[in-house]
């Protein structure tokens, strides 16, 4: 599907589209593990605005584990913080989710999955690769690869109101981890995805603000305009009036020139025949 066919599909399966992000430790080799520990997994659910959160944080509280004591903790939160997240999406077996570049192992649902496995020894629900859409790469694909400057998404977010004051950056994020600043760290992850549904229904409008747009798209633009449209149906309509009445004309000629031929036909045979009878 190109990208006009996939914003279609999405828009008549908004009451099963949800959009999801997470959050994690470094993803450099500076961590105690192979694979960044996952912090906490926003998802919002685009048709009711509804807002799911999973974090080891809110997990700890739970288990009344004060938050100076989760460091200590970290394998038992992440795997139940984990497992929630998979029975959530379990729950709503044939949504379609909406991401940010979550597409490989280093960070994507390949990422969450790993995790799950090294810290259970399970593996977790997984989503078919076909109900899985890459908001990023659909906006490129409308706007064209170099529409704004890199980094993309603090591109985007300075053109487009996502500069919340929640929003960390990745280094910031990575900081607020280790300073255990757990909240901070997953109100950022939420106010990642209330941008990313904001950035949807400005793609779903062709309304993204880039630095450069393509002129692929402005042609489109310009052409799913209703005056466009309109000019173009009677552009239609009098370029077959035209071919009609050329058509026409061109029977009227074809139907004379017959009619000339006939009568010079008659004109000859007559003094033919009365020569004869002389």
């Amino acid at each position: 599907m190109n990208a006009k066919e996939t914003l279609k599909k999405l828009r008549e399966n908004e009451q099963s589209l949800f959009i999801v992000h997470y959050s994690c430790q470094n993803l450099n080799d500076n961590n105690e593990n192979y694979s960044p520990r996952i912090t906490s997994i926003a998802v919002l659910h685009v048709g009711s605005s509804t807002m799911h959160s999973f974090s080891i944080h809110l997990v700890a509280e739970i288990r009344k584990i004060p938050r100076e004591d989760i460091d200590q903790h970290y394998d038992d939160l992440e795997k139940e913080m984990l497992a929630q997240f998979f029975s959530f999406l379990s729950d709503n077996d044939g949504g379609f989710w909406l991401h940010w570049n979550m597409s490989n192992i280093n960070y994507g649902f390949e990422a969450l999955i790993h995790r799950y496995k090294v810290l259970s020894g399970e593996d977790g629900k997984r989503i078919p690769d076909s109900k899985k859409f890459n908001l990023s790469s659909l906006i490129l694909s409308v706007y064209g690869k170099n529409c704004v400057e890199h980094p993309r998404m603090a591109s985007f977010m300075a053109l487009n109101d996502g500069e919340h004051r929640d929003g960390l950056t990745g280094k910031e994020e990575v900081e607020a981890f280790a300073a255990k600043e757990y909240v901070k760290l997953h109100k950022s992850t939420m106010c990642k995805v209330y941008w990313f549904q904001h950035m949807y229904y400005l793609l779903q409008r062709n309304k993204v603000v880039v630095h450069n747009k393509n002129w692929g798209s402005k042609v489109n633009t310009f052409l799913e305009r209703p005056t466009v449209k309109a000019l173009g149906f009677i552009a239609v309509l009098f370029s077959l009036f035209q071919a009609g009445q050329y058509g026409y004309s061109a029977i009227e000629i074809e139907e004379k020139e017959s009619d000339n031929v006939e009568e010079q036909t008659k004109k000859s045979i007559q003094p033919t025949a009365n020569a004869s009878a002389d």
